[in-house]
């Protein structure tokens, strides 16, 4: 195996059109009873993180995970026909993904803050799951900060498809703290400016390679092939 590929789903394959945000307000009021005062604050964290804070910020005891954890996964599900239909696969994603699911010798998985039923919908609602090899991926419910689940990626990723210890991974991402993950772990970061952050900030977040999209698969496999071969 030569390369492990973890695409963030937010704003980096997809766009949510809000959707994400309306999820984390419906498992809030179904838990708390009542509207949170304000929107999940999200900015590329765990959902774990962005459940805790709403809490916090509305001066009430965070449930047990479990309960948050079904609480956004009913959610999530529920507003599956809303995301397919308001949102979209952002431009050049699904044709990357496409020529990267052919090679035999990389993986190509999810690296999220969403747990992984909502993670599922996400990609599911644009038909962009069987591109992807979502057992690997790391998820929202896996740790509680973003650096942490590259360890659990690789981990599944040796252990489900056999990868040596040794092989090289590389995160996608749109926000600083897919790249603080990356350079957190040795782990090699392409930074996508299809978010709220520009190519300015990704860049003095420390991401060496910043692209404004997806939409040029052989660049994006070019960068790609070239962190295999190191």
């Amino acid at each position: 195996m030569e390369l492990i590929v973890l695409w963030d789903i937010d704003h980096t394959l997809i766009e949510n059109a809000g959707v994400s945000k309306e999820i984390y307000a419906a498992a809030f009021t179904a838990l708390s009873g009542r509207a949170p005062a304000g929107p999940a604050r999200t900015e590329g964290r765990t959902d774990r993180l962005i459940m805790r804070d709403m809490f916090e910020r509305n001066g009430l005891a965070e449930p047990d995970w479990a309960a948050v954890e079904k609480a956004l996964a009913d959610a999530g599900e529920a507003r599956l026909q809303d995301l397919s239909q308001r949102g979209t696969a952002l431009p050049g994603v699904r044709e990357v993904l496409k020529e990267i699911s052919v090679r035999r010798n990389w993986v190509s998985s999810v690296l999220t803050g969403n747990i992984a039923d909502n993670a599922r919908v996400k990609v599911a609602a644009f038909g962009l799951d069987p591109l992807l090899d979502l057992p690997v991926g790391a998820y929202g419910a896996d740790a509680l900060q973003r650096p942490d689940l590259v360890a659990v990626a690789r981990e599944r990723a040796q252990r489900l498809r056999g990868a040596p210890g040794g092989v090289p991974v590389v995160l996608v991402g749109d926000t600083p703290r897919d790249v603080e993950a990356a350079l957190s772990t040795g782990s090699e970061i392409i930074a996508v400016a299809s978010g709220v952050h520009s190519a300015e900030e990704l860049a003095d977040a420390g991401a060496r390679t910043v692209l404004p999209d997806l939409k040029d698969t052989g660049r994006v496999l070019g960068i790609l092939e070239a962190f295999s071969a190191r």
